[in-house]
């Protein structure tokens, strides 16, 4: 059953009550045109006529674009286009802040104070997702509905935080414990994976590149590398992605990426048995696309007295 056909639109800059564990998933195909991340060329180019704020938010990315676990000044500086002493000024400064740490002679990292602070951005943002997905479930006959997000101790990976999927035994649906636990937190198995996967940095994008594949993937897994960059892509382009029997045989999929500020925090995962949906038509990718846009407007939303 080979890959699955995917699909993706440029997505914008992208729970709880059934179930918070990852759900599995059928996948398709996106490809593979990654913006160039804001290293020296364009950084440095914003770089001498920009604020100390906006240095500082310039160091801040670097840290997340650049992967890894610790950098040095002129790493950084390389990356964002600042002056080594800049660079230097704002991590000494940082550390002062608690924002940044040093761990070795020479080299920073960002302090878990800033994973504090996402984990503030992201309160009562997702207050409604089970209404969201209970609406898929409903406009889609009763597909199983799941919302996956970047699992937050680990930027190369997903968990399922928030499912609408009825009365449904996933167990009698065939779902083992290992499909929701080990298969699906793979960003290179399942149309949710994929979808989150197109729009990382390509340094995260690498390191999924390098991982395996899980031994219990489906027949439709992406396992040549080329492949599925071709397939990231596709998915950037179109906005969603199709998949067929990625994450387990006997199931399809569509997902849809959510998009916070530019980033991509997560997706939709719509899933339907193979004999119920050999190919997804076109009201199940524009249902899934339309619930994943609604999550994504509430990552976007502003109090009322912003928008005047």
């Amino acid at each position: 059953m080979g890959n699955s056909s995917t699909a993706s639109q440029p997505a914008a800059s992208p729970a709880s009550a059934s179930g918070t564990a990852a759900g599995p998933e059928g996948t398709g195909r996106p490809k593979s045109t990654r913006p160039k991340a804001k290293g020296a060329s364009s950084a440095g180019s914003r770089a001498s006529g920009s604020s100390h704020a906006e240095r500082v938010f310039l160091v801040q990315t670097a840290f997340a674009e650049l992967g890894g676990s610790a950098h040095g000044p002129g790493e950084i500086a390389e990356f964002t286009g600042l002056d080594d002493s800049v660079v230097y000024r704002i991590l000494q400064s940082g550390i002062y802040q608690r924002i940044f740490e040093r761990v070795d002679r020479g080299l920073y990292r960002l302090r878990t104070s800033a994973a504090q602070l996402a984990f503030t951005a992201l309160d009562h943002r997702l207050d409604g997702a089970q209404t969201v997905l209970g609406d898929l479930r409903t406009a889609t006959d009763g597909g199983l509905a799941f919302l996956y997000m970047v699992a937050p101790f680990s930027g190369a990976q997903r968990q399922c935080v928030d499912m609408a999927v009825g009365d449904s035994d996933l167990a009698e649906l065939g779902m083992t414990p290992r499909d929701v636990l080990s298969v699906t937190r793979s960003l290179r198995t399942g149309a949710s994976g994929r979808t989150i996967l197109a729009y990382l940095p390509e340094v995260l994008q690498q390191r999924v590149l390098a991982e395996p594949v899980p031994d219990q993937a489906g027949p439709g897994v992406y396992r040549d590398n080329d492949a599925l960059l071709e397939s990231l892509a596709e998915v950037r382009d179109l906005g969603y992605a199709l998949g067929y029997e990625e994450c387990m045989a006997g199931w399809n999929s569509c997902a849809a990426p959510i998009m916070w500020d530019g980033s991509i925090m997560g997706a939709v995962l719509l899933l339907k048995l193979k004999s119920v949906m050999p190919k997804a038509p076109d009201s199940v990718i524009e249902a899934t696309k339309e619930a994943a846009a609604v999550l994504s407007r509430y990552g976007a939303a502003r109090p009322a007295a912003d928008q005047a």
